[in-house]
């Protein structure tokens, strides 16, 4: 087994509702994942046991060499208002320190810097309206390079801040990034451009949708409530948005899609000012704007026209009801 790693991880412009995600781990919970994967975690803002001069006393040891960091995760965005000079935050125990120099201090002494959540990675929710805060993320503002750490940042590891999208995260995204740190087996080419590991980019949210069936022949809720697909009427971009969320279950059930709310796409950067309502697909002389990835706009109206036209009547009454009206019906020989 490789050298116990060190784990440090603070919070700055968020809700901290990643680090309540990621108390949700399961299969094993979140000290016994830590344990098996021989990381130690030295500090951890709703976690500790240390006081507060101890706390600090751990960042000034981290700074000054004293403690070896090995993975550095920063959690919320990082705020740089008012006029850039980031004392809208300021490091508390530290003399007249923004958040936002001890956050890149910091990053410039670990092995590996993740950001963890979309506030961390694109500015996310606190960056939202007029962004009075200037939020913006380690690397990225929003979908482009110009964060915290510059375009060129690149850990003691010799790779880019791993951003961990998602609003917040599940706790397997942490867990399985930070099996592979501690194995030594992350490398550059397991990060998508936009630094995100590619066991959550690589798949949609569309894929093991509940759903599926209604998508596959158009037939669309109209209400919240309701039993049908998403996407045309309610806002739903799971079939443009990255993540296993359908996959891997959240708390061990469901998705965002299985509880009855569309996906919102909070992987992606930017997905906290869509240009509209979360719950409302735009739409230009009836087709949606936002169509699937990958798929050209003249194949979609053409496959929707089919599909629309093939529809079972279970499927499309189904669709409007808010339960199941008809259920699927056997092949087999009715007695």
């Amino acid at each position: 087994m490789s050298e116990m790693k060190n784990m440090l991880w603070l919070q700055s412009g968020g809700c901290g509702g990643c680090s309540l995600s990621l108390m949700c781990a399961e299969s094993p919970n979140l000290y016994s994942a830590l344990e098996l994967a021989n990381i130690r975690l030295v500090s951890h803002p709703s976690l500790n046991q240390a006081s507060g001069r101890e706390t600090v006393k751990i960042l000034e040891d981290a700074l000054s060499g004293e403690l070896r960091i090995d993975i550095f995760c920063i959690e919320g965005s990082i705020m740089f208002g008012p006029h850039g000079s980031g004392r809208f935050h300021m490091a508390s125990g530290f003399d007249n320190k923004p958040m936002k120099d001890l956050i890149s201090e910091l990053a410039h002494v670990s092995d590996y810097v993740m950001a963890v959540g979309s506030c961390a990675a694109f500015g996310g929710i606190t960056a939202g309206g007029l962004n009075e805060a200037e939020a913006r993320g380690m690397v990225f503002d929003g979908d482009i390079r110009g964060g915290l750490l510059g375009k060129n940042f690149l850990s003691r590891a010799g790779l880019p801040v791993i951003n961990l999208s998602g609003c917040p995260i599940h706790p397997d995204w942490v867990m399985e990034t930070l099996y592979q740190i501690a194995a030594d087996s992350l490398s550059h080419s397991d990060l998508d451009s936009f630094y995100r590991p590619r066991f959550l980019s690589n798949r949609l949210v569309h894929h093991g949708c509940s759903r599926n069936e209604f998508y596959e022949f158009k037939a669309s809720a109209q209400n919240l409530c309701e039993q049908g697909c998403l996407m045309e009427n309610i806002g739903c971009k799971g079939t443009q948005a990255a993540g296993d969320c359908n996959i891997r279950p959240w708390n061990g059930s469901g998705s965002c899609i299985t509880g009855g709310y569309p996906c919102i796409a909070c992987t992606e950067p930017g997905f906290e000012e869509p240009g509209h309502a979360f719950l409302q697909t735009p739409k230009i002389a009836g087709i949606p704007v936002g169509l699937p990835t990958d798929m050209p706009k003249a194949w979609f109206v053409a496959l929707a026209s089919l599909a629309k036209a093939a529809t079972p009547k279970r499927l499309s009454v189904n669709a409007v009801s808010e339960q199941i009206t008809y259920a699927p019906k056997s092949k087999g020989k009715e007695e």
